[in-house]
């Protein structure tokens, strides 16, 4: 009797054992698939999903860039640079290099600015400072016929050693640089919340290919548009320059909108990152938004990862000041709003600042430093009027220790890799 129940004692701790371990084996096998199939868990994205809304060490924000920086290999002039063939430029990376390497630093710092073309002396500008590219507004086409227009276009790229990247903001209705010219358009280009009411996505489509050719015709490279910002409030500053819908039907007309720019041949940016709100306007004040990031999550990003999904080769950076991101500086200027982009949103092509000139950055800070900041933020591209103080600052920087040579290569090479990759360079 004894004896019997000691067998079945040990009976029943080894089939305790024997299903225990079978069921440990069928999680671990559960687990593995799992992360097969999702490998997107295994990497670094989620490291970072969690840091949203905290205050950053600068030892942390150091680590961030220098992983950025890690995921176009470790650029240095002396080696061969690799990208995963998920990035945007992958293709054109080598090519890039190979041109960079070519470069003395003060003309690849010359390569991140994206200036507001001058009124006059443009081409001593262009061949003594070097800029990436000009930005044309309504004066530089005022009353100009057509010919005069490709001509000054033409005047600049034979001036540059490097294909400039020539662009302007045509987003139809109340922005309309090009189409505002009677000699270059027979009427302004409509709002996008207009063609959406008389024609739908249809006449959206429509709209853009004759924007394209237009601007293409005309030497053109990159129209800043579409506005991807979220608004149906009337009363919001950015709304008539909306697609006037919620994030789901603005995310499709983002998407439509770059998928035609970019079947057309024209580089498209998408803006004002990270969404703009009914914040007021940064061309004369300092903005603070102070909504939850999950108003960002749910709504304001939308339109930007459809942009991205897309294929959207830029995208431009607003100076407002999003307290749930980082409460200090603008989001032009901050490395976590930069982040966010690239690191949660995947994107991997070439950020550009808004105009610093704006009393939005004027106003928070002075002098010369709003470059550089930029440059620490994680921009590629600077937008400015103040070029030949501003790229100084930045040179002066470098000199300094304050910004790496590596950084400044990092940032050129994805700019000289989009203009490859939108044929200017070859």
């Amino acid at each position: 009797m004894r004896k019997d129940k000691r067998r079945n004692f040990y009976e029943s701790k080894v089939t305790y054992f024997f299903y225990s371990f079978f069921f440990f084996l069928i999680v671990l096998i559960g687990l593995i698939v799992y992360c097969f199939l999702h490998p997107e868990l295994l990497n670094l994205k989620g490291k970072y999903q969690n840091k949203i809304g905290q205050n950053f060490s600068n030892k942390a924000i150091k680590e961030e860039k220098s992983i950025l920086s890690n995921s176009i290999s470790t650029i240095t002039q002396n080696e061969t640079t690799t990208l995963p063939s998920s990035d945007l430029f992958g293709s054109y990376y080598s090519k890039a290099e190979e041109l960079l390497k070519t470069m003395s630093l003060e003309d690849q710092v010359g390569q991140m600015f994206f200036v507001r073309c001058p009124e006059s002396n443009q081409i001593d500008m262009i061949q003594n400072l070097k800029p990436a590219g000009f930005i044309l507004f309504g004066r530089d086409f005022k009353n100009k016929t057509k010919e005069q227009v490709m001509d000054d276009i033409s005047s600049y790229q034979k001036a540059s050693n490097i294909p400039l990247l020539m662009g302007t903001d045509e987003e139809g209705g109340s922005v309309v640089r090009v189409s505002s010219n009677r000699n270059l358009c027979l009427e302004d280009f409509n709002s996008p919340s207009y063609l959406y009411q008389i024609g739908g996505f249809e006449k959206i489509i429509s709209d853009t290919k004759e924007k394209s050719k237009l601007l293409l015709s005309l030497g053109i490279n990159v129209n800043l548009a579409p506005v991807a910002d979220v608004s149906t409030n009337p009363n919001d500053f950015i709304y008539k320059r909306t697609f006037q819908k919620d994030a789901l039907q603005t995310s499709e007309y983002v998407e439509k909108v770059v998928k035609t720019m970019l079947e057309e041949g024209i580089s498209c940016t998408l803006k004002h990152f990270p969404g703009y709100g009914n914040n007021i306007d940064t061309h004369t004040d300092v903005a603070h938004d102070h909504r939850s990031y999950d108003t960002f999550t749910s709504s304001d990003f939308k339109p930007f990862e459809a942009g991205i999904q897309a294929g959207a080769t830029s995208i431009l950076v607003s100076h407002n000041i999003v307290s749930c991101m980082d409460e200090t500086h603008p989001a032009s200027l901050s490395p976590k709003v930069h982040e966010i982009l690239r690191n949660d949103l995947g994107f991997t092509g070439v950020i550009i600042t808004d105009d610093l000139a704006m009393d939005a950055i004027t106003k928070y800070i002075k002098g010369t430093n709003a470059a550089v900041e930029a440059v620490k933020a994680g921009n590629d591209l600077i937008i400015t009027t103040d070029f030949a103080s501003q790229k100084q600052a930045i040179l002066d920087s470098v000199q300094n220790d304050e910004i790496s040579k590596d950084d400044i290569y990092t940032h050129v090479l994805r700019v000289l890799a989009w203009k490859y990759s939108m044929g200017i360079l070859e």
